[in-house]
């Protein structure tokens, strides 16, 4: 079966937060350097993806990130909802600058984050799950790195069948050259 609640926060350290938010920047300037050489056409085309265009996806992962860190960290909350979050942001050029300027702020927040944060309860309103839910951060900011993976795939399967290629992606190749 699945590990107690107990357990959940235990393996979060701030260590992998801070590696998780190392690994995140840096995926996602591996990502938006090949999108950005693609055309707004091709950015934005329906391709059948759960959010259906790059464009789309992109977005709806800036707006998870924000929406996360307003929780985390006190951040200004996204004023779309969860059903608007793919139209967030129709501007790529915006889209881009927010995505690094967010990573940048994810950064900083993680060097602050101590042994006693996972393990702080998190209560807050959840429009997806429509009622009030409250979790350990720890299992929380796991959820945070595992959307914004599951998402930054998509995406690549994206940027690859619309021709562009990516560096790597795997965790265990990129880490050691960001947190060197």
């Amino acid at each position: 079966g699945l590990p107690s609640r107990e357990s959940d926060s235990a393996m979060i350290t701030p260590a992998y937060v801070r590696t998780m938010a190392a690994y995140n920047s840096e995926m996602n300037r591996r990502l938006y350097e090949p999108a950005s050489r693609l055309s707004d056409a091709d950015r934005k085309a329906d391709r059948g993806a759960f959010w259906g265009s790059l464009h789309r996806t992109l977005t709806h992962i800036l707006y998870g990130d924000r929406a996360w860190m307003s929780r985390f960290a006190g951040w200004e909350k996204p004023t779309a909802t969860l059903k608007q979050s793919a139209d967030w942001c129709d501007d790529f050029a915006a889209l881009k600058a927010g995505r690094y300027d967010t990573d940048k702020r994810i950064e900083a927040w993680a060097a602050g984050v101590d042994q006693a944060w996972p393990d702080q309860p998190l209560t807050w309103f959840s429009g997806a799950a429509n009622r009030e839910i409250s979790m350990p951060k720890g299992l929380l900011v796991s959820h945070f790195f595992n959307h914004q993976t599951h998402h930054r795939g998509q995406a690549h399967a994206l940027i690859t069948a619309a021709g562009e290629k990516t560096e790597d992606t795997d965790l265990f190749l990129v880490v050691p050259q960001v947190i060197a």
